[in-house]
């Protein structure tokens, strides 16, 4: 007999999306709840494949708030499957450990939640077994595994862990452990949590990390999923099915030989047009423009019009939102003659050479960061050499644009 199950992790209900885009109004109320939006695609897909069992691997929920609408809808989406005869497995993850409302909801028989005791439970009467176990606290320091109970002979194991592993970016370290250490436990699949990102890390056994189904700002882009199953007598086959209904996006238009404002606009409003054709839902974007030009001081100077027009131009596809404009071109055409805003250029130039200087803004940059949280951090500057790079990247954009403006009209 086939047996189907869904895997997810990451969930964070009603977790606030986080974008500069979000000041549009009318993606604001598209967003507003695309964390239950998701979560309930998660549901249609379970019925749809007809699995026999969700698996919630943690942090179902977002912080500490209570709010019993969220309560409501996870009822009403799990009373769906209740329906259905689906079972969901679910364990705790950090953020579900200090959240309320996972001790006050009465959920639906067919959920199962792992304490932080850990066990195992029989799928139906099929020979599989769901081992879980649950965070007892916000913090898990130390390894899990020594509370997971032994795999079962001759069955099916899956085990649900909600873990950092050894470390990931943006993550702090939650129930440590190696790949090595769950590849040797003998279970035949690892449903884990806590990364945002996707990973398979293992296909004998199985360990997957689904991600979280909805990202929530630019670090988290690209297309969200979840794990389906499919057990048979070959084995386990593992495939990803699409769970985001707003995706984050970077994307980048080569500008280059655009040397009329005109023509530029006709090629970006073409780019926009086939990039929205390629999505498969909404999209929140940040654009970067790259290429020599030589509107490249139009560029820099009237950025806010270009963002103004940029942004539009993505409305008008129905599914694009710009989020940011980056403007990081060249201009090889530029004139060889000295005037005094090229002067003043090269010294701005010299004056960024200058290891003094340099230490300067790379003090004010770490400040910046300091304000920021420890993800955010990470993303932005995940080591001391990048963190400089991306000082030095910006105090030359500034004053790139500092100059175009100065050049004025007649530049």
């Amino acid at each position: 007999m086939t047996i189907r199950i869904l895997h997810t992790a990451d969930c964070h209900l009603d977790s606030p999306l986080q974008s500069l885009a979000l000041r549009d109004p009318g993606l604001r109320d598209r967003v507003q709840t695309a964390t239950r939006t998701a979560f309930a695609r998660i549901i249609d897909t379970a019925l749809a494949e007809q699995v026999q069992a969700l698996l919630i691997a943690g942090d179902l929920f977002d912080g500490a708030e209570r709010s019993a609408k969220t309560a409501a809808f996870l009822t009403a989406q799990l009373d769906r499957l209740h329906a259905a005869g689906i079972a969901v497995f679910y364990i705790k993850g950090n953020h579900d450990a200090e959240n309320p409302i996972t001790g006050a909801l009465s959920l639906p028989e067919n959920v199962h939640v792992f304490d932080g005791r850990g066990g195992k439970v029989q799928l139906g009467d099929a020979d599989v077994w769901i081992h879980g176990v649950s965070f007892a606290g916000r913090h898990a320091p130390d390894s899990l595994l020594g509370k997971f109970p032994a795999p079962v002979a001759g069955a099916v194991n899956i085990a649900m862990l909600h873990t950092s592993l050894v470390g990931a970016a943006g993550h702090d370290p939650y129930a440590p452990c190696t790949v090595a250490e769950l590849s040797g436990m003998g279970f035949d699949y690892w449903a884990l949590g806590h990364v945002h990102k996707r990973q398979v890390h293992g296909q004998a056994p199985w360990i997957v990390m689904p991600g979280t189904p909805q990202g929530r700002d630019m670090g988290e882009s690209g297309a969200k999923t979840a794990s389906l199953l499919t057990l048979d007598d070959a084995g386990i086959t593992v495939s990803a099915v699409p769970t985001s209904v707003i995706t984050f996006l970077h994307h980048d238009i080569d500008v280059s030989e655009h040397d009329h404002a005109d023509g530029l606009r006709a090629h970006l409003r073409e780019a926009l047009a086939a990039l929205a054709a390629a999505q498969p839902t909404d999209a929140i974007l940040r654009l970067t423009l790259t290429g020599a030009t030589p509107l490249r001081w139009q560029l820099l100077r009237d950025r806010d019009v270009w963002q103004e027009t940029l942004g539009q131009m993505a409305q008008d596809t129905g599914v694009l939102w710009l989020e940011k404009l980056r403007i990081e071109v060249t201009d090889d055409h530029a004139p060889s003659d000295a005037s005094a805003t090229d002067a003043l250029g090269q010294m701005m130039r010299d004056m960024l050479a200058e290891p003094g200087m340099m230490a300067a803004l790379q003090e004010e940059f770490d400040a910046l960061l300091a304000e920021l949280p420890a993800s955010r951090r990470t993303v932005l500057a995940p080591t001391p050499e990048a963190a400089a790079a991306r000082a030095q990247r910006l105090a030359a954009s500034g004053a790139a644009q500092m100059i175009a403006r100065m050049k004025g009209a007649d530049g």
